[in-house]
């Protein structure tokens, strides 16, 4: 079988299996995608939408957004091709060597100082056009979370889906408190897989529409 075909069999057993659900015509397609990523249908219950969620991501990617990621993982796991079609780019700073320097003399996480130094590229920090993804730390969503709240940064979306045992489930719960775009889950699950898995089904809306 081609990839092609494997994909829209997958797909097809998905819509099978998941039967009668709660989601519209535009939060299924990103529900159905994270399921294909993970084989985990618990999805289904767990997940949660901004209402403005969807429509503020399509229109970034539309406009060319930056896409800006916690982990290489969640970097290149991002389908590029729609993405260029609008001219939009996907960067991680957490290799960045100022970003490792300043964690080490802090003593705090690379994904917290990749985040302070994201919010300060080319003053693309206050711009309503980007897109935070974090499929990893939940040190990065709480920085974004605290950086928002100050005003520092007004991302189009964020996109948090952090996974493990310390602070994953809370910094999730902190996320969904702010009425501020996003697509989020409840619990410990998450990943960088899981994450881009979302931003593709999201280019794919935007270029397809």
């Amino acid at each position: 079988m081609q990839p092609q075909d494997i994909e829209q069999l997958s797909f097809k057993i998905i819509d099978q299996e998941a039967g009668d659900h709660r989601f519209n015509s535009k939060e299924w397609p990103i529900v159905q995608r994270m399921i294909h990523t993970s084989a985990d249908f618990e999805y289904i219950n767990t997940i949660r939408f901004h209402p403005n969620a969807i429509s503020a991501g399509i229109e970034a990617i539309r406009n060319g957004c930056t896409i800006i990621t916690d982990t290489n993982m969640a970097r290149v796991g991002i389908r590029k091709s729609e993405l260029s079609i609008f001219g939009g780019e996907v960067k991680c700073l957490i290799a960045d060597e100022e970003v490792a320097q300043r964690a080490k003399q802090e003593g705090i996480t690379r994904a917290l100082a990749a985040v302070d130094k994201s919010a300060q590229i080319a003053g693309k920090g206050t711009n309503s056009n980007n897109i935070y993804v974090v499929g990893n730390a939940p040190t990065a969503l709480l920085r974004i979370i605290e950086l928002l709240k100050d005003g520092k940064i007004k991302p189009a979306l964020i996109i948090g889906l952090p996974v493990g045992f310390v602070n994953a489930a809370e910094s999730k719960d902190e996320l969904m408190k702010l009425d501020w775009p996003y697509i989020s889950n409840t619990g410990r699950k998450g990943g960088s897989n899981l994450a881009a898995s979302v931003v593709n089904a999201l280019a794919i809306m935007a270029s397809a529409s």
